[in-house]
This record gives structure tokens, C-alpha cells and sequence, in this order.
């Protein structure tokens, strides 16, 4: 037989990798892995939105237009930030997607189905940000009478924008529930840090009905706030520096019998306790 044209015959290491690929199985390297590509996630969606809200201009009351014309470049800034916020939230649920549907899928997909709207709300908002800042344009080049009008333009174009904003805050808290709740009951993180994400996402939720009712922006409830943009910061720090703790998740990790020997790598399976 030509040696050339001989079918080769996978090895045991190959043909176990190959099974644990279809079943959807980690490793420890690979989850912990995936855990710190999810933490920088958190990091540049927390840090893009801080930036965009320092570079913002005023784009309230009756000199927004004015504010707006003479900072262009801080409009232009905030919304590209903006941008980057929104991606990367949809981000953060589709890169634990993989993970979190070993447990529960149908909560695994609606977070990224929620998260995903989330970042198209955002997207919604910013388009309302570069139409306010191409009228601050034509604002400051039209006379007394125009301007009138422009600035009832104006105020509608910011009254789309807080509505925009205002979705997008439900629908992250929908979606940031979901992956939550996977969290607390697999323990893929503590479940104090879980806990503490399941609450501040009620309380976020709570902020976003009372701008509802109230018609004022949802980025005026600190207080409601808070607890989630610190819990994510602790979320994000965990996940880098940690991973999924095999110590406190119940995974069954298993060598030997579920990898060839030599290869000392865990193969990691969701199983309850």
C-alpha cells in the first residue's frame, strides 16, 4: 500500500476532543478562559459608558442646542463611546452563551436576545444624539424666528433619545436577570456575588418604572443605580482574576476516565448537586 494515500487513524486525544466539542463540554482552561473574556467585556462597556457620559455636553434645557453647537467633538466623542458600550453589552451575553445554555438554555438565549435589544435601544439613542448635533448646526446658522422651532425639534429629538435610553435600561435588566439567575443556581460565581447582581438588577428595574411614571430620564435615579454598576465592577474583577472557582461550582472535573492521562487537561460538565 502507498503510505501516502493511508487513512489516518485519529488518536484517543483527538477523538475525545472531537466528542467534547460536540457535546459542548469545557475544559477548565477553556471556561476560565471564556470567564475573563466576559470580564473585560464588563470592563470596556463600564468604562466606554463612564466616558461617554464625561464628554456628554448639556443636551438639557433651553441652551441644549447652543451647548451642543460649541462642543461638537465632545458630542461626537460621546457618541462613539456610546457605541462601544452597546456592543459590548450584547457582548458580554453572547460570549457566556456557550456556557450558560449547559445549565439553562432557554434563559442563556434570552439574555442575549434581551441584551441585544438592549444595545440596539442605545444605537436608537445615539442616532437621536448626531441628528441633535447636525441641528445644533443649523440652530446656530438660522434666525430668531427659526429658531423656535428648531428648538421644539430639538426637545423631541431628546425626548426620543431618553425613551430610547429608558428601553434599553428594561431590557438590560431583563436580560442581566436571566444570566443571573443561571449564575445563583449553578454557582458559576459565588452566590453572594450572584445575589448581589439578582438585587441590584431589581433595583435598577425599580428606577426604570419610576421614570416611567414620572417622565424624568432613568440616569437620575442614582441611588438605584449604584448597587448594579458596583456589582458588575465586582463581577468583572472576579472573573479576571478568578474564573469559575471549580471550588465552589458544582462541575463534576474529571481526569483519566474522561481525558487520555497524558494529557492532564479537566474536562469540565455541568452537573447538580
Amino acid at each position: 500500500m502507498n503510505m501516502s494515500t493511508a487513512q489516518r487513524v485519529p488518536t484517543d486525544l483527538e477523538t475525545d476532543r472531537s466528542i467534547r466539542r460536540r457535546e459542548g463540554r469545557f475544559t477548565v482552561s477553556s471556561a476560565n478562559r471564556l470567564a475573563r473574556v466576559t470580564g473585560v467585556l464588563f470592563v470596556i462597556a463600564t468604562a466606554a459608558a463612564l466616558a461617554a457620559a464625561a464628554l456628554l455636553p448639556d443636551v438639557t434645557g433651553t441652551d441644549s442646542l447652543t451647548h451642543v453647537s460649541d462642543n461638537p467633538n465632545r458630542m461626537a466623542g460621546a457618541a462613539l463611546f456610546y457605541l462601544v458600550a452597546a456592543f459590548t453589552s450584547a457582548g458580554i451575553a453572547i460570549s457566556l452563551y456557550p456556557l450558560l445554555k449547559q445549565w439553562n438554555e432557554g434563559l442563556a438565549l434570552g439574555s442575549v436576545v434581551f441584551r441585544a435589544l438592549e444595545a440596539a435601544m442605545y444605537i436608537v439613542a445615539v442616532v437621536s444624539l448626531l441628528s441633535l448635533l447636525a441641528l445644533s448646526r443649523k440652530f446656530a446658522d438660522a434666525g430668531t424666528a427659526d429658531q423656535a422651532s428648531l428648538r421644539a425639534l430639538g426637545d423631541s429629538l431628546q425626548s426620543g433619545r431618553d425613551v430610547a435610553t429608558l428601553a434599553g435600561v428594561i431590557a438590560f435588566s431583563i436580560g442581566a436577570f436571566m444570566y443571573y439567575v443561571v449564575f445563583f443556581q449553578s454557582r458559576l460565581v459565588p452566590k453572594w456575588l450572584s445575589g448581589w447582581g439578582i438585587v441590584g438588577v431589581a433595583l435598577m428595574m425599580t428606577a426604570c418604572i419610576l421614570a416611567l411614571f414620572s417622565g424624568d430620564p432613568v440616569t437620575g435615579y442614582t441611588l438605584l443605580i449604584v448597587p448594579i454598576f458596583l456589582q458588575e465592577l465586582t463581577l468583572a474583577v472576579w472573573l479576571i482574576a478568578k474564573g469559575f472557582d471549580s471550588a465552589v461550582v458544582p462541575w463534576s472535573v474529571g481526569f483519566g476516565s474522561d481525558v487520555p492521562a497524558d494529557t492532564g487537561e479537566a474536562v469540565v460538565s455541568p452537573t447538580f448537586r
